[in-house]
């Protein structure tokens, strides 16, 4: 199964990078090929079954993920639960604080398709997918923080 993880020192809070993560629903705003995202069970506070649509060169599927936060640990993670192109998808995200006004965002993704073909494609695309994915995070970042990166 595919894995991937990526870590970045960012000009932002913890709290500010784990409320963006967090709020899922605004992720149609920012976020390439997602489509929609909604809530579709609540479990607690602080876990969620979220329905997530994707669309790509003319495909386009649809997920159930339960997502599980952690405020005082600044973490999040996600486990596909049924639906949608993957046999299996796991990633977290954390946000450790680094000092008063940046953290260390560390994030990590398993994931493999149902079809052998999709893997064979997606593992070719897979590291501009992830590029462009943690680009828009940073810019949303930016846009609520005020700040700029230098």
């Amino acid at each position: 199964m595919p894995r991937h993880r990526e870590s970045r020192i960012l000009p932002y809070t913890a709290d500010l990078m784990f409320q963006i993560v967090s709020d899922v629903e605004k992720y149609p705003e920012f976020l390439p090929w997602v489509t929609g995202l909604k809530i579709v069970r609540r479990v607690s506070d602080t876990v969620f079954d979220a329905e997530m649509r994707v669309g790509f060169a003319g495909l386009n599927e649809r997920y159930i993920s339960r997502v599980t936060l952690d405020p005082v640990a600044h973490t999040v993670d996600v486990v596909k639960t049924e639906g949608g192109p993957f046999r299996q998808l796991e990633n977290r995200w954390r946000f450790t604080p680094t000092s008063e006004s940046q953290c260390k965002v560390e994030f990590s993704i398993a994931f493999e398709f149902r079809s052998m073909l999709l893997n064979m494609v997606a593992g070719k695309a897979f590291e501009v997918v992830m590029g462009q994915m943690a680009g828009a995070f940073e810019t949303r970042a930016r846009k609520l923080s005020r700040k700029t990166i230098t």
